[in-house]
């Protein structure tokens, strides 16, 4: 079962279960996974396929890290606690995280595999990252970790 079945049938199980907060996000996740679709339809490819909607589904998880900074510093706790329900709800479809542990760890083979050696070949690196590790690694974490690594 592809990625995108499992969310239209988990759309249609919280739709009879009235889950309305389930059913909200969703939505919105099906939604954005059409304007992808609507995207793609000039490409060759036109299927969405797993890669595509992990790239949706991270970027829409961005939207709402974001966003719940934003209420928490506003102190707008009912706003937050939406964008945290959402934030669940993405995250359940994605693939595992590596946690910070791992996250250095290929940060570390990924300099040593590449033999970079300044910030000037982060680049690379980060190309050698998104081959590998594109849906189960937080870039933003890993960006941190290569400055470091590589300003030494």
């Amino acid at each position: 079962m592809s990625l995108l079945e499992k969310i239209n049938s988990s759309l249609k199980e919280s739709s009879l279960k009235q889950e309305k907060d389930k059913v909200a996000t969703l939505r919105l996740v099906v939604a954005a996974l059409k304007d992808k679709e609507i995207e793609k339809r000039t490409a060759a490819d036109k299927n969405l396929k797993d890669e595509d909607v992990v790239t949706v589904l991270n970027k829409m998880l961005k939207q709402r890290k974001e966003s719940l900074e934003i209420y928490k510093k506003a102190s707008r706790n009912d706003l937050s606690e939406k964008e945290e329900k959402e934030i669940q709800i993405i995250q359940s479809f994605l693939p595992k995280q590596l946690d910070d542990a791992e996250t250095k760890k290929v940060c570390e083979e990924a300099v040593k595999s590449s033999n970079a050696s300044s910030i000037k070949d982060m680049g690379k690196v980060m190309g050698i990252l998104k081959a590998k590790y594109a849906s189960t690694l937080d870039f933003a974490k890993a960006g941190v970790i290569l400055k470091s690594l590589l300003n030494k």
